[in-house]
């Protein structure tokens, strides 16, 4: 039974799998998404998430502490410039696992682990509204929404104006053409009156 123990061994030893975790974290920094399998993407997210806080507060102490951690100066100069200020306002969870189906060779569960801030697909800059969560508040009428939607702006009073007017000359046309189809209709049925 495996009671207490957190940590996914995945086949490997201690050392090589600190050596992988820190190349697999490095490879993840300097490119923003890796391909692999959905174990070591979910070992790779506890391993990364940390360090990628630790590189909020540039400092000697936390440079130090994650190149402790990655061993590759190059990724840490990224994380510490780049990655710290895409997510410096993100209060956790930097990384997203994807999973992509089985793997032909061995049918090993594949998964895309990437950076949150750096995709730019599901990228959402529109704020979020805030639902108001009063029991008795009222709901907006028919006329109030429309209200809303009328701006006080010039062009807004231009085509309201327009608009008023289209539906005036619409108005008065309309009876025209009705008393000219029943003048019409009138000959023809005297028309037919004679023929008879």
């Amino acid at each position: 039974m495996r009671h207490g123990k957190k940590v996914a061994h995945l086949g490997r030893t201690n050392t090589h799998r600190k050596a992988m975790l820190a190349n697999m974290a490095s490879s993840l920094i300097e490119h923003k998404r890796i391909n692999t399998t959905v174990a070591k993407a979910k070992a790779l997210k506890q391993f990364v998430e940390p360090l990628i806080t630790r590189s909020k507060e540039d400092s000697t102490h936390n440079r130090r502490v994650v190149f402790r951690s990655l061993r590759n100066k190059y990724a840490v100069t990224e994380l510490f410039r780049i990655v710290s200020d895409k997510v410096g306002d993100r209060p956790g969870g930097y990384t997203r696992i994807i999973k992509l189906g089985n793997r032909l060779g061995d049918n090993a569960d594949m998964a895309l682990i990437e950076l949150v801030d750096f995709n730019e697909v599901y990228k959402n800059d529109k704020p979020k509204k805030k639902k108001s969560r009063r029991r008795g508040a009222k709901k907006a009428t028919h006329t109030e929404v429309e209200e809303e939607l009328i701006d006080d702006s010039p062009v807004a009073e231009e085509a309201a104006t327009e608009t008023a007017a289209t539906e005036a000359t619409a108005a008065d046309v309309a009876p025209k053409n009705e008393a000219a189809t029943e003048e019409a209709d009138e000959a023809s049925t005297s028309e037919d009156e004679n023929k008879a």
